[in-house]
């Protein structure tokens, strides 16, 4: 039986959510019977998550192919040190965003199938990291994407459907984008696995469909991601949803887009020497900047915070650009921080409009001295967001500045110095306005936040103290799987069996 589950680990945390998903919605009447499925759907995929991580960092990259097909014919799924991390902290704020929505679901939410489009969600972010075929990456996207849609209108109010029709509009442009990019890759390359391609262009060599298919899939990818100048989707509906949608939106979908970057623009396509380098080194200062900015002039929490996702992802995508090991093992930590960190702050805003009875700072305050523990819960995402030691932020921000200086790009490293300061501006705003003045507030006492929603931030606070104080196991991670991308002969071999040899033929399988 354990022999069974280990050979398996990759297929168990997109296995669990959708059989969770199902039987969610066959109990569609029985919120009881959901809330139980639920929680244990939860806790089951958290643990195999766990248990992926483990035996990835035991015995190198994970592979299983379906239908008895080997690849590049069989549909793959492909677990390597990247893939297993975000898999991994996809569970944990899995766990943490249903802890909080204990005290903050509604059961018209639960009614309206909540609980299976949650867990559906959970299966399309998982299946886009694991997936090892670049078509059913686009597969994924879409489970992820209605599923999300769901979530995001499910309170059915009119602020929700204007926002839904904004995110929905933008992202099926960026699914015909990204269905152009692959009909291009395949009427090239002849096949979609994504080792396979890895194998088979540098044969190809150079072409116009390739360079277009390039771009195409970097701007599909783009407005997923929300980098510049197609972010402006995500601040304009992700404040609309419920605080515990909006939390797992904002620590995990944007961070689909990033990964898809991450492993084609490696594995796939090189930014070295391709003239992507220049393209996504502008994006990425502009993505920091117009994000930062864009937070700076804004009142209502779930905004600012809304906004400073757009500028954050500027740092991961920096990573990226610059596309050394130390750079991309710098984007994979910040990756990690800021799933963390940017969903905590979500939790947080919720938390805080529970005490207040409402999001806009300018009615906010006081809360200081009514609430000192959700003070002090704030303080711990807010200044590892804005880089202060010796949270996971600075280490964060840390790796990717001072790889940009070292691979010869200073003014993307003083952009980012920069943009963490005026970071910091908009984490003082929203700690002078909600808690250190004086109460403005709609209700004259704050009411008590409920332990499920404390317990949660306290959770994901920990884990960034954590992070940052014990940094050195996660930088190392990083810059092993960073190293993986750079050099994906353990990946190509572990999922077509063999490692390309010099000249791109392929050499004997490895024993």
């Amino acid at each position: 039986m354990s022999g069974m589950l280990l050979a398996q680990a990759v297929l168990w945390p997109v296995a669990i959510p959708l059989a969770t998903a199902a039987l969610a919605a066959c109990c569609w009447q029985r919120l009881a019977a959901q809330r139980a499925i639920s929680a244990a759907g939860v806790l089951l995929m958290f643990a195999a998550t766990l248990l992926l991580l483990w035996q990835v960092r035991a015995e190198g990259v994970q592979a299983v192919q379906f239908g008895g097909w080997a690849a590049p014919f069989g549909v793959s799924f492909v677990a390597d040190r990247f893939s297993a991390a975000m898999a991994a902290i996809t569970g944990l704020m899995a766990f943490a965003t249903w802890l909080f929505g204990q005290a903050d679901i509604r059961r018209r939410e639960e009614r309206a199938g909540f609980h299976p489009l949650f867990h559906g969600m959970l299966a399309g972010v998982n299946g886009a990291f694991l997936t090892g075929d670049i078509f059913n990456l686009y597969v994924w996207f879409e489970v992820m994407l209605i599923t999300a849609m769901g979530l995001l209108v499910i309170g059915r109010t009119r602020a929700q459907l204007d926002g839904v029709l904004k995110y929905a509009v933008l992202n099926l442009f960026s699914t015909l984008i990204f269905l152009m990019a692959v009909a291009l890759l395949y009427g090239v390359a002849g096949t979609l696995n994504m080792a396979d391609l890895a194998v088979v262009l540098p044969q190809a060599g150079p072409s116009l469909t390739l360079t277009i298919s390039a771009l195409l899939l970097l701007c599909g990818f783009g407005i997923k991601a929300g980098y510049f100048p197609l972010f402006f989707w995500l601040p304009a509906s992700y404040h609309t949803a419920s605080i515990t949608v909006a939390a797992i939106f904002a620590g995990l979908l944007t961070k689909v887009g990033v990964y898809a970057c991450f492993r084609v623009f490696t594995l796939i396509f090189t930014v070295e020497g391709s003239g992507l380098r220049e393209i996504l080194a502008v994006m990425a200062a502009c993505t920091m900047l117009f994000g930062v900015f864009g937070a700076a002039v804004q009142w209502d929490v779930r905004r600012i915070l809304s906004f400073h996702i757009v500028s954050q992802i500027g740092y991961m995508l920096l990573g990226l650009a610059v596309a050394t090991p130390a750079a991309l093992a710098g984007g994979i930590f910040y990756i990690i921080h800021h799933i963390v960190v940017k969903a905590n702050l979500f939790l947080l805003a919720g938390a805080i409009h529970r005490a207040s009875g409402t999001f806009d700072l300018r009615q906010s305050g006081g809360l200081m001295r009514r609430s000192p523990l959700l003070a002090a819960l704030f303080l711990v995402p807010a200044l590892s967001l804005g880089g202060i030691p010796p949270l996971s932020g600075f280490w964060a921000k840390f790796m990717v500045i001072d790889a940009s200086f070292r691979g010869g790009q200073g003014w993307l490293a003083a952009v980012a110095l920069v943009t963490g300061i005026l970071t910091l501006y908009s984490m003082t705003k929203i700690w002078m306005e909600a808690f250190w003045k004086d109460p403005l507030m709609p209700r004259p006492t704050a009411r008590a936040v409920p332990a499920p929603m404390l317990a949660a931030i306290a959770l994901l606070a920990a884990v960034t103290v954590a992070i940052g104080l014990q940094a050195e196991p996660f930088v190392a991670y990083a810059q092993s799987a960073a190293q993986a991308l750079v050099d994906p002969s353990d990946y190509i071999a572990a999922v077509l069996g063999a490692v390309p040899a010099e000249g791109g033929a392929m050499a004997e399988p490895r024993p």
